[in-house]
């Protein structure tokens, strides 16, 4: 059976739940980020910052862990951080979804494709 636009409906299926995890996934990573955004501010808006010795992130911010530890105490920083990590997930998610979708199809090769794009995220994303 095919849809009005020509497009299976396994198809039209598939691109209308890509579109949503794409669309939620975005707005729940600006909200967290928002959220953390204004925590951030209501503690911190009124320090006057120096800016004549520079200061890195903390330690606490630069693993996945530490951002979860961190949202979990309540942390603004952090809280902004995992706003900023859901935002990087988001597409990562999307070719997870599509790779299951294809195989679901038993469309092999763009199975191939996507966990080979998959992968060369996931590396990326560790190596860095």
């Amino acid at each position: 059976m095919t849809t009005a636009s020509g497009h299976p409906a396994s198809e039209e299926h598939v691109e209308q739940m890509v579109g949503n995890l794409l669309r939620i996934g975005v707005l729940v990573a600006a909200a967290v980020a928002l959220v953390g955004g204004i925590a951030f501010m209501t503690h911190h808006g009124s320090l006057v910052p120096d800016h004549s010795v520079f200061r890195g992130q903390p330690a606490m911010l630069s693993s996945l862990s530490g951002v979860i530890s961190g949202t979990l105490a309540l942390e603004p920083a952090a809280i902004v951080q995992l706003g900023i990590v859901l935002l990087i997930a988001t597409p990562v998610a999307r070719v997870l979804l599509t790779l299951v979708a294809f195989a679901v199809q038993r469309d092999w090769m763009y199975v191939l494709i996507s966990a080979i794009v998959l992968a060369l995220l996931t590396y990326s994303l560790i190596v860095g």
